[in-house]
């Protein structure tokens, strides 16, 4: 029963990729790279604030200031 489940929602992916697809025609690269450069920008700057965080907290552990 889960590898049906599984079967089918691929499958309404796929049906909703391929709409886009036609809906967007030409301009489907530009709306791909426009989401991918998006996301990516998103993910950079929260893993970065993260390490960032994380840093901090260790100066402050340390008993340095970063300020």
């Amino acid at each position: 029963m889960k590898g049906l489940l599984t079967f089918i929602t691929g499958f309404v992916i796929l049906a909703f990729a391929l709409f886009l697809a036609v809906i967007t025609g030409d301009y489907g690269p530009w709306y791909f790279a426009w989401l991918v450069g998006t996301t990516m920008i998103v993910l950079i700057s929260a893993s970065g604030a993260a390490m960032f965080d994380r840093q901090d907290e260790e100066l402050n552990q340390k008993g340095i200031s970063s300020r």
